[in-house]
């Protein structure tokens, strides 16, 4: 099944506890895995930034969320216990433990209403119902990527609407970014508006230039693909420069048998469609730069221990 959200592993991980002994969160995100049948690949799966599960993350914030509702405690670093208010709910029997549930107390309620940062949470869940069962963790990674789109589109369509020359430019200052050629700026060159047999510009992998990238770079509008006879004078051409490995990139995409015909070439040729272009700039800051730089900060155990 699919890992469940932060308010669905709440009742689960309060049960946990139920014995009212000291239990490690570890031991208690592995009773909640069981609980819900969660395979080896579901406990594992990171979340974006690889540095811990997705199934942690969630069981953290609810653990956070139970904690404000005083319905646990932490009582030393990694571990928590279940409280009498916790104790209380549980001899309830309730069928599920959320939010709505939790806002029956005022230490709770007072932690949403209070805190500006929860208070633009539950705009954007009240915005998007869908949303309430992400983490605020996750909503903030949900408002970051659509804001990478946008600014990938943007991105696109600015490219698009410069001369080809440009995009040709882009593809080198690009690559050069991401460190192929080294720090010289003189390892990346355009060939010029006629190119240079087929290639639009080059890549030198060393300082000596004796390993290079060539480049084809094909400004298209969107619903136009790269076919696959493309492909192929592009690999005519890396055989004329005695070339073992190209680059070829478009604003569009590629045929399915552009892409076929570029995986069984005897040449290393790699395709970079629009999207993955613009995600590239993104990352690389190319065409766009950071306007504000946001952390996300978590309490340190062993400051407390």
């Amino acid at each position: 099944m699919a890992i469940p959200d932060y308010q669905t592993i709440m009742l689960p991980l309060l049960q946990t506890l139920a014995g009212g002994e000291i239990v490690a969160m570890r031991d208690a995100i592995r009773q909640v895995a069981e609980k819900f049948q969660l395979t080896d690949e579901e406990r594992a799966e990171p979340i974006p930034s690889g540095k811990e599960t997705i199934l942690s993350n969630r069981s953290y914030w609810a653990r956070t969320y139970l904690s404000k509702a005083g319905l646990l405690q932490g009582v030393a670093r990694g571990q928590i216990q279940i409280t009498e208010r916790g104790k209380q709910v549980l001899a309830e029997n309730p069928d599920r433990i959320d939010n709505k549930l939790l806002d029956r107390y005022p230490e709770f309620k007072q932690f949403r209403t209070g805190n500006a940062a929860t208070e633009a949470i539950d705009e954007v869940v009240s915005a998007s119902p869908k949303a309430e069962s992400a983490t605020p963790e996750e909503l903030l990674r949900a408002s970051h990527e659509k804001l990478d789109a946008a600014l990938a589109q943007e991105l696109l369509d600015r490219i698009t609407a410069a001369p080809p020359e440009f995009f040709e430019r882009l593809i080198v200052s690009l690559l050069v970014g991401m460190g192929y050629g080294g720090s010289v700026p003189e390892a990346g060159r355009v060939l010029g508006k006629s190119g240079d047999n087929g290639v639009d510009g080059v890549i030198d992998q060393d300082a000596l230039g004796l390993d290079r990238v060539y480049i084809q770079a094909k400004r298209y509008a969107a619903g136009n693909k790269v076919g696959s006879g493309e492909i192929r004078d592009f690999f005519g051409s890396l055989d004329r420069h005695k070339a073992a490995k190209g680059l070829f990139v478009t604003t569009s995409g590629f045929s399915p048998a552009a892409r076929e015909t570029a995986d069984y070439l005897s040449k290393r040729i790699v395709l970079i469609d629009g999207q993955q272009l613009a995600r590239l700039m993104i990352r690389h800051n190319v065409g766009c730069r950071v306007e504000e730089t946001l952390y996300l900060k978590r309490i340190d155990e062993d400051f407390f221990e």
